[in-house]
């Protein structure tokens, strides 16, 4: 019996968008985005590049996780910024994202605030600013309240 040897590369384009679709998003951008010009025209694909979810894994298993911020705000933003219509990032990083791009597409922004302790009690988990008027934001703002990785 004789054994072939099947490389990523070798796979139809169908194949691989299969395959990137079980993966999240951000690792797909990050890994594959300027490898090569096949690979590049995949992850360029609205599957990959509507909805972007920038947070620090809470368990940080990431060896570097500021490393993989950086490289997205400074090479992967700046080149599918008009493409994102969901954005999900800490406030610690809402800065250096949002000036990353223009996103004149972005439909909704969430953003994580992560306390280690109750610093303010509120009634709800979720607060809507339907009326903050920025050039950036189309429709929805949401704020999530994060103590001690509880929601």
């Amino acid at each position: 019996m004789e054994f072939s040897f099947v490389q990523l590369m070798d796979l139809p384009n169908e194949i691989l968008m299969i395959i990137l679709k079980k993966l999240d998003n951000v690792d797909v951008l990050y890994s594959l985005m300027d490898v090569n010009t096949r690979l590049n025209q995949i992850v360029h694909d609205s599957i990959f590049t509507t909805k972007i979810t920038l947070m620090k894994p809470i368990d940080q298993t990431l060896i570097q996780p500021d490393l993989l911020l950086d490289r997205f705000c400074s090479q992967i933003l700046p080149k599918i910024h008009h493409k994102i219509k969901w954005l999900k990032l800490e406030s610690a990083s809402m800065e250096h994202i949002l000036l990353a791009g223009d996103y004149p597409n972005l439909c909704q922004l969430d953003i994580f605030i992560m306390h280690k302790k109750p610093v303010i009690h509120f009634s709800g988990k979720k607060s809507n600013f339907h009326s903050f008027n920025h050039p950036i934001i189309k429709k929805d703002i949401n704020l999530y309240y994060i103590v001690n990785g509880i929601l």
